[in-house]
């Protein structure tokens, strides 16, 4: 029976004045310092944190760094922990579009109401913690703190009975480690945001490795021997026990298949047969065999294996909004978030592993303060041409000098410039139209640029139910 017009009427209300609030306090969180203008320091959170209770403490927690695929590595761990039933918690970020993204409770976007109570649980105790710091010639707490706090009161508040936590940045001072996670998972770590966490590989992965904590077990993915060896002395500091890809669980087979891949995979306890994974690339199967290995040192301490009834509709469940992901056919159109060579060349990897393009065409935006000239060469041999353009970010690269970089990289026949985005993206489509069906474009080079095609292609929403389509092995011809 459907409401009555009165009624109807008083719930868009409601849900007008909600979404008012909501904006409201959005904007006086975004006020704030910005997440790449942080102030390197648990200082501020911790005082938050004592002053709620420590909310935190109450969670059992999966705690990830790296520098590439801890989102996707996010995302596959929550939909096999849901699957074997537990209510869970994820805080990852950046968002691409709506900055509830960054907390989902039980797989689903916080809700405004929920997130506006945890607001208005933490708004006293922010206010407290920034007079306090100003007062000692210090900074108001970040937007990324606010936002940890909250993520962790809302969590609490659920209750969940897992969260699973990305950092932000780094690792030791990243306001997400004032939670002491059981389980410590490392991505591959490169070089990246080196004007907060160091020049060499060696000082990035000293900082990543300060989330494993004592007596909690970690797991990483594979990693340079000085990485490698950094993350093994910090298990042996702390107490803590490390296991490795490649070494004690792994990507046993893979096979390329459309609308993703097959995988095999030994986790810390048994090996996992003929998975369904509807993510591309081989990194993703790898980011997969991490999600796998966690999953099995939470629930068990790595010595009970996942039961495949638990594990088979959990990692074909798995999405990953913005990282190789098709937005539109004909032609088709990705959009992944590399912003940095090392993702860069991952893309530029699964781009050639798991497309047969005939010609595919490259709309790029990159953000100043990003290596663009090693973004750019890591994608060159992927792409036969690229437009350039901007998104809407103040730290978007001026299209003019991108398209610059882009011509010594690329050769000036291969590089357009065109200033706005739509325009761009429609120019890339009419480019990749002159390959025939087998053209393709791919939107990359920040998170701010796949959240704004996603928008003009119509997606807007992340988290919603999708049915995956049913994977089928792909059919190569036989090379002559």
């Amino acid at each position: 029976m459907s409401p009555a017009p009165d009624a109807q009427q008083r719930q868009a209300a409601d849900e007008l004045e909600l979404r008012k609030r909501m904006r409201e306090v959005e904007d006086g969180i975004l006020a704030r310092a910005p997440e790449h203008d942080l102030q390197p320091s648990l200082d501020r959170i911790r005082a938050v944190m004592d002053l709620l209770g420590e909310p935190q403490r109450a969670l059992p927690a999966i705690h990830i760094t790296g520098t590439n695929g801890k989102t996707s590595t996010a995302r596959i761990i929550e939909s096999i922990l849901r699957e074997s039933g537990l209510k869970t918690g994820r805080f990852t970020s950046p968002h691409l579009q709506d900055i509830r993204e960054r907390i989902t409770i039980g797989g689903e976007l916080i809700t405004r109401a929920a997130f506006l109570d945890a607001w208005s649980d933490i708004a006293p105790f922010v206010d407290a913690v920034d007079t306090r710091s100003v007062a000692e010639d210090g900074p108001r707490m970040t937007y990324f703190e606010v936002l940890v706090a909250l993520a962790y009161t809302a969590f609490a508040d659920a209750p969940v009975d897992v969260a699973i936590v990305e950092v932000g940045m780094g690792g030791s001072w990243d306001a997400t480690n004032v939670v002491e996670a059981e389980v410590a998972v490392i991505t591959p770590i490169g070089i990246d945001h080196q004007h907060f966490l160091g020049d060499s590989i060696q000082d990035i992965a000293h900082e990543k490795a300060g989330i494993i904590h004592p007596d909690a077990i970690a797991v990483s993915a594979p990693q340079d021997p000085d990485v490698a060896e950094i993350l093994a002395d910090r298990a042996e500091e702390v107490g803590a026990r490390l296991a490795v890809a490649g070494i004690d669980f792994g990507v046993l087979e893979r096979d390329v298949a459309v609308g993703g891949q097959m995988v095999s995979l030994r986790g810390l306890a048994g090996d996992h047969r003929d998975l369904l994974l509807h993510l591309h690339g081989a990194h993703q199967a790898g980011n997969a065999a991490l999600a796998v290995a966690a999953v099995e040192a939470f629930l068990g301490g790595g010595e009970q294996p996942l039961a495949e009834e638990v594990l088979a509709p959990g990692l074909a469940a798995a999405t990953s909004p913005g990282r190789l992901e098709i937005v539109r056919r004909s032609p088709t159109v990705i959009v992944d978030a590399a912003h940095n060579p090392h993702g860069a060349a991952v893309l530029a990897e699964a781009l050639k592993d798991s497309f047969t393009f005939g010609r595919l065409v490259g709309v790029l935006s990159i953000l100043t303060d990003k290596d663009v000239v090693g973004i750019l060469e890591a994608l060159e041999p992927a792409l036969d041409e690229v437009v350039i353009t901007r998104s809407t970010s103040p730290r978007a690269m001026r299209p003019s000098r991108l398209g610059e970089l882009a011509a010594e990289v690329f050769g000036d026949h291969r590089v357009t410039v065109i200033d706005e985005l739509p325009d761009a993206l429609d120019h890339a489509a009419q480019l990749a139209d002159e390959g025939g069906v087998s053209g393709g474009v791919v939107a990359t080079g920040s998170i701010v640029t796949v959240g704004e095609v996603r928008l003009l292609l119509g997606l807007t929403e992340v988290e919603m139910p999708v049915k995956q389509p049913e994977v089928q092995p792909l059919e190569l011809p036989d090379e002559d």
